[in-house]
């Protein structure tokens, strides 16, 4: 039987490069006791995964502090594994600039992250208002309270749907936050049927979202556009003008990157 330890060591030595990585991009700058124990690692070792690093040209030493940073090679890295985003980036800018202009208020863009079921939110137009939403680049939410989480999965198959709302931890996070299965997979049907989905109070209280499905050239969803609201700020009368110009702008990005909708 073959002996587990090295394994079990390799892994260990794994989450100790991403605990000093990851130290490195919230603190940008940090001393080597510092990152040992936010790795919860001896010096000696910690020294050592640095030294390999800096050799490998992801981590530099300020040579006066003595303090370690990252250095732009693994945003490269980063930048280059986002290649297949980058279309999407460019067309959803144009459209999600459109929308921001048009309403004043926050816009957010998000995909869904295949390997946790969650949303990440990768670009964004801040509200022209003082008083608005804040969305952080590289958020993390779940599909069920979120409008742009409903408006990436209905559009999935209904055998696709079924099974990750049946995967689903529906946790309360705000006031209205849906943690009914029957209830999540009628607004899913709902968010099919009229284009685009709804979230009042379900994410965070005193918000209301609304968000639409953004398709490739092969009719999939990848990625949806959501405009944000204070609660006392929406509009009720102008419902539909918002609804018209979020659809038209997740529109315009979608046959922007090849899509056709039926009929066309």
């Amino acid at each position: 039987m073959a002996n587990p330890q090295p394994k079990a060591e390799n892994v260990a030595a794994v989450l100790k490069v991403f605990a000093v990585l990851e130290t490195l991009v919230e603190e940008k700058r940090a001393s080597l006791a510092d990152l040992a124990q936010k790795a919860m690692t001896s010096k000696t070792t910690a020294h050592r995964l640095l030294q390999t690093m800096v050799e490998l040209g992801y981590v530099e030493q300020d040579p006066e502090t003595e303090k370690y940073g990252l250095t732009l090679k693994l945003f490269s890295l980063g930048a280059r594994s986002l290649t297949e985003q980058s279309d999407l980036l460019r067309v959803a800018d144009k459209a999600m600039a459109k929308l921001s202009r048009a309403t004043g208020e926050s816009i957010n863009l998000g995909i869904l992250d295949e390997r946790d079921g969650k949303v990440v939110y990768i670009h964004k137009y801040d509200s022209f208002y003082n008083l608005s939403m804040k969305s952080t680049l590289g958020l993390r939410n779940p599909l069920h309270s979120t409008s742009l989480g409903k408006a990436l999965l209905a559009f999935r198959s209904d055998e696709e749907v079924r099974d990750r709302v049946r995967q689903m931890s529906l946790v309360k996070l705000a006031p209205r936050t849906i943690t009914n299965t029957d209830e999540l997979l009628d607004q899913l049907r709902l968010t099919r049927q009229r284009g685009y989905s709804e979230e009042v109070e379900e994410s965070e209280a005193g918000v209301r979202c609304m968000a639409a499905p953004v398709f490739n050239h092969l009719g999939n969803t990848i990625a949806a556009i959501s405009v944000a609201f204070p609660l006392f700020r929406f509009d009720e009368a102008r419902k539909s003008e918002y609804a018209n110009l979020l659809t038209s702008a997740a529109r315009e990005a979608s046959v922007a990157l090849g899509y056709r909708p039926s009929g066309q």
